[in-house]
């Protein structure tokens, strides 16, 4: 373990704090985090590289690679079954109720998130990554948000409750590590 790797752990805290501050849609937090470290890594690329073999998508094999040299990845998921009761139709459906009544009928299995998803939810989860980011820029920590890394954690059963979850692994070394990747 190096200075830096526990460096990044400690940023890594940092930044889910980040997530949890954030502002929100009515103030009611959705939000879920988790660090990932040590062979947790190797675990999450696994069920990432296990996704991409299965639905012929390469990126998430690629992506894989990159969680795996990472010091840590934060994980940043928004509860599914949440709705902010606007009736405001962002999710496509005319009221919350009925947004929340088509989770139970759709199939996870079929997309990487469940959903449908309440449209300022999702704006919260932006911006709670958004905010996380931030927090690793300031301190100096190469980052990358990952779709596939948040499907990789839900695949795992690691957001209990979450619809949606997105990644940020996170490394310091000479050279980032998130730049120069082949497609």
């Amino acid at each position: 373990m190096t200075l830096e790797s526990d460096a990044v752990k400690m940023v890594a805290h940092l930044m889910a704090l980040s997530a949890r501050t954030a502002p929100k849609a009515r103030g009611t937090d959705v939000i879920k985090t988790m660090i990932v470290t040590g062979g947790d890594l190797k675990m999450l690329a696994w069920a990432m590289r296990e996704f991409g073999e299965k639905h012929d998508a390469s990126f998430f094999i690629r992506d894989a690679g990159n969680v795996e040299m990472s010091d840590a990845c934060l994980i940043i998921g928004a509860l599914l079954e949440s709705a902010v009761n606007l009736d405001c139709g962002g999710c496509g459906y005319p009221t919350c109720a009925e947004m929340l009544q088509a989770q139970g009928e759709t199939s996870r299995e079929t997309t990487p998130f469940g959903g449908p998803n309440c449209a300022l939810r999702m704006a919260d989860i932006g911006i709670a990554v958004g905010s996380a980011v931030k927090t690793a820029s300031i301190h100096n920590v190469d980052n990358r948000v990952m779709y596939t890394a948040g499907v990789g954690a839900l695949s795992l059963g690691w957001m209990e409750g979450c619809g949606v979850a997105y990644g940020i692994p996170l490394r310091a070394s000479g050279k980032n590590i998130f730049f120069d990747r082949t497609r």
